[in-house]
């Protein structure tokens, strides 16, 4: 396997995890983690919202080779935030991401792995910061890993209290 492969499985191997929240009561589905911050509910939502934001905008302002513009953090996550407290269910909302992360695992295995290494600017910079490292959409995939890996282990440790 290819280290591109061996990144899409592991950008994948999420679904079956959170396709098991479904099994949650209503209680923790909707408590939040911690003092202060989202719920289960609430960070599902926020997966799914990026990964949607990945399909529709950002992967392909790569394509066109215009760079990817990630939007305001804070307002993109509250709207996330209050469209799983809308009244959509468990089941749906899980489901819904589920199926858009494997619309997008579909998507990045169609573009190839040439077009997911080809360097891209992401909000106007060409290098990530943190490690120096040209930006690609495959790079930015890794960091959406390291992303459900963050929420996941929050997650994880809510559920253990």
């Amino acid at each position: 396997m290819s280290d591109t492969q061996r990144i899409l499985e592991d950008f994948k191997a999420i679904i079956p995890w959170v396709n098991q929240l479904v099994e949650l009561d209503d209680a923790a589905w909707f408590k939040p983690i911690a003092e202060g911050k989202a719920s289960i509910a609430e960070i599902i939502s926020h997966l799914e919202n990026w990964d949607r934001y990945l399909i529709t905008k950002a992967i392909p302002s790569a394509q066109k080779g215009e760079g990817i513009v990630f939007p305001d953090f804070d307002p993109f996550n509250t709207a996330a935030y209050e469209y799983a407290r809308s009244g959509i269910s468990k089941s749906q909302l899980v489901g819904k991401f589920c199926a858009t992360r494997m619309e997008l695992y579909d998507l990045l295995l169609e573009i190839g792995e040439e077009a997911l290494r080809k360097h891209v600017a992401a909000n106007g910079v060409a290098l990530c910061p943190h490690t120096g490292t040209p930006y690609s959409v495959l790079y930015i995939i890794q960091e959406f890993i390291e992303h459900d890996l963050h929420h996941k282990k929050q997650i994880d440790h809510a559920l253990l209290r």
